[in-house]
């Protein structure tokens, strides 16, 4: 195989482990989970800042009992609220007006080289924490920061009158003794509680952290409806939205494609071009054109035709639960659908009303993008006929070169039919290779069950199998197990003797780090967007592909009253 050639991120040093604090959720799932519900709970109820301790409390009761949440998340429920609260208005005060806050046990004590004065601590910069990242990228933007805690720091710093919001990092504890000075000056804050509380080497979502620090009513996405977004597209493949959209499907392997538009999928690729869209065009409540829809159904089209030459080249049998395309219809008509959809992706760029020079930037994107990804099945299948153990760079460039292009076009297309795609390019080619190899280590992480098997056994590139055979080299028995594993077949049991090896040699926790660097690295991408909107939007994309929670409403009592007064409302105006 080729050397690979890839942005590969940094990954921090493995702390200490510590003992979580059982008053926050430890996964970012369930802390989302709970933003989410928060998030819905002020929407409806509007509670207006700064709120007294006693109706923070009051509010924090409501929701743990309201979506049964255990009792002792109820401070984290209120420290939430009262981010919720203040969300709002931080954004509408410049960075530069803005102090951030971060406690010293972030660092690595141990290690840490960096000196103190009367202000807290003097980072060095020299990578062992997330401290480094966290300063430089706030003092980018033009905040005042400083590592250090405590109310009277607090205190004194609201005084001077320089500041007109707070973005702090701490314990609960910390967070409850500092909120009283906060409340009574009327400052806005937004809180972030650390995921321990022993006050050495902790660690806090650095996500969290990094969609605070950018929060800005430039961008005017921030409170833009995604779950809405995705509703919607989600309709343009119904059987009569792409009726509605392409016309009636008068032969059968128009039928067939339409009706494999359809199957089930998340659909991310054409939500990634609506998104971009919306963004560029700085206008989030405007209607999207009948153009842009054939734009996003022709991303789809491209995605589903990769997917049918997939599952045939791989010998997957299924594909969503059910029968692959051709294991329904047979090889040939399967791979004639394929092509179908890959011409009526191009066709409707072509076709959709755009400028000349947008369609054939749009269907140059799409040509560059098709060409890198039958690059990547390329070097699999190319290894599939003499099988044997690959790196884990190489695993990762096949990543790169399968999933990351699909990404890219469906940016690339978005932006250009937006007509605002100059200078992104660079900017996509990165963001999207760090996202489609992180989509894709996700997938590995959650197959670890089969082992990067397939249902007759068969074994493919697995980002778990290259760390753990790299990682065996002083273990001969497992390297040997690990080796028929690479080159296959494996039994049931085989499979499950593999996953205890990959647990023993920690792969799985290495390929979740690789998975969170990833993440992150697509969101540094993002450092040099000039749009605040856009960026805004393609940092939050990263949250909801790897976090998907949708909370649909507060109360389904108050929705429906509110929805009858709207109705009444509306009648009583004509």
């Amino acid at each position: 195989m080729e050397q690979p050639h890839l942005v590969l991120p940094r990954l921090l040093p493995i702390q200490q482990e510590r003992p979580p604090q059982e008053t926050i959720p430890q996964t970012r799932l369930e802390r989302d989970r709970i933003k989410a519900v928060v998030q819905s709970y002020v929407a409806e109820l509007k509670p207006v800042p700064p709120m007294p301790v006693d109706d923070l409390r009051m509010h924090a009761d409501t929701v743990v009992a309201g979506a049964g949440l255990q009792e002792k998340y109820r401070d984290y429920v209120a420290v939430l609220l009262n981010n919720e609260a203040w969300r709002d208005t931080l954004a509408g005060i410049p960075y530069e007006r803005r102090l951030l806050m971060l406690p010293k046990c972030l660092r690595v004590e141990a290690k840490c080289p960096a000196p103190f004065d009367e202000f807290g601590l003097l980072c060095k910069h020299c990578g062992l924490c997330s401290i480094q990242d966290l300063q430089d990228e706030a003092e980018r933007l033009g905040y005042a920061v400083l590592v250090a805690e405590g109310s009277a720091l607090v205190t004194a710093i609201i005084q001077t009158g320089k500041i007109d919001a707070i973005v702090g990092v701490s314990c609960l504890s910390v967070l409850e003794k500092a909120f009283p000075f906060m409340e009574a000056a009327a400052v806005p804050g937004i809180a972030i509680p650390l995921l321990q509380d022993d006050c050495i080497d902790t660690n806090v979502d650095t996500d969290w952290v990094w969609d605070v620090l950018h929060l800005t009513r430039d961008d005017r996405t921030y409170r833009m409806d995604l779950d809405g977004i995705r509703r919607e597209v989600d309709e343009w493949f119904t059987p009569a939205g792409l009726d509605a959209l392409l016309g009636s499907a008068p032969t059968e392997t128009e039928r067939i494609g339409r009706a494999w538009l359809t199957r089930a999928g998340k659909r991310w690729r054409p939500f990634l071009t609506v998104c971009v869209y919306r963004a560029l065009r700085q206008d989030p409540d405007a209607e999207f054109p009948q153009a842009l829809r054939k734009i996003a159904v022709a991303v789809e089209c491209f995605h589903k035709a990769s997917l049918i030459h997939d599952d045939i080249e791989d010998r997957d049998e299924q594909r969503y639960g059910v029968d692959a395309l051709h294991t329904e219809h047979g090889v040939p008509v399967a791979l004639n659908v394929g092509d179908y959809l890959l011409g009526e992706g191009y066709r409707l760029l072509a076709t959709c009303g755009a400028p000349p020079a947008t369609s054939a930037a749009m269907l140059r994107a799409a040509a560059e993008g098709h060409r890198t990804l039958t690059l990547g099945q390329g070097a699999e299948l190319s290894w599939s006929r003499a099988p044997s153990p690959l790196t884990s760079l190489q695993v990762l460039d096949i990543f790169r070169k399968k999933t990351a292009p699909a990404f890219q076009v469906a940016l690339q297309v978005g932006s250009y039919f937006a007509e605002g795609g100059d200078g992104l390019e660079a900017i996509f080619d990165r963001y999207s290779e760090a996202l489609g190899i992180a989509y894709q280590i996700r997938d590995d992480i959650d197959d670890l069950a089969a082992d990067g098997a397939g249902d007759d056994g068969s074994v493919r590139p697995s980002l778990p199998l290259a760390i753990a055979f790299e990682r065996s080299n002083a273990k001969e028995p497992l390297r040997n197990a690990l080796r028929k594993a690479w080159t296959g077949p494996v039994s049931t049991a085989d499979q499950q003797e593999i996953l205890g090896i990959i647990r023993e040699l920690s792969a799985d926790k290495r390929c979740q780090r690789l998975l969170d660097a990833y993440k992150e690295e697509a969101i540094r991408s993002l450092a040099d967007v000039d749009n605040p909107s856009l960026k805004g939007l393609l940092r939050r994309i990263v949250g909801k592909i790897f976090n998907e929670i949708e909370i649909k409403g507060w109360c389904s009592e108050r929705q429906t009253g509110d929805a009858a007064d709207r109705a009444a409302r509306a009648q009583a105006a004509g």
